[in-house]
């Protein structure tokens, strides 16, 4: 295991993530702020801080479930940047690199986890 969160890519991807969809809701409608804007916002910083998490705990176990949880984050915001984009709430473009950036997330978190905990 990483000693620290900070040397792993997908925790800096993460985060890198986390503030480009920041930066997305600040192109989205006003009146989306306390609505898809607040829950995209929140679980894409679900990611990194899951993994910071995970990553600090003491078991490879404790460290996977983490990892899962960080997963489901990133699915749970492909998911929102779907709706988002079929409500036109946002520049198509921005929308389509985070759903890339997500994916590659996701995929990064699914490889992490199978290190942690191998099939048997």
């Amino acid at each position: 295991m990483a000693r620290s969160h900070r040397e792993l890519k997908v925790w800096r991807k993460g985060l890198d993530l986390a503030c480009q969809v920041y930066e997305l809701t600040r192109k989205m409608p006003k009146e989306e702020m306390y609505r898809l804007s607040g829950q995209i916002i929140r679980c894409s910083a679900s990611i990194p801080a899951n993994i910071a998490e995970g990553n600090a705990r003491g078991t490879r176990r404790d460290y996977a479930h983490f990892v899962s949880i960080a997963r489901g984050s990133a699915a749970e915001l492909e998911t929102f940047l779907v709706i988002i984009k079929r409500l036109d709430l946002a520049p198509e473009d921005d929308v389509d690199h985070l759903m890339v950036e997500a994916e590659e997330v996701g995929r990064m978190l699914t490889a992490l986890r199978a290190r942690l905990i191998p099939n048997p």
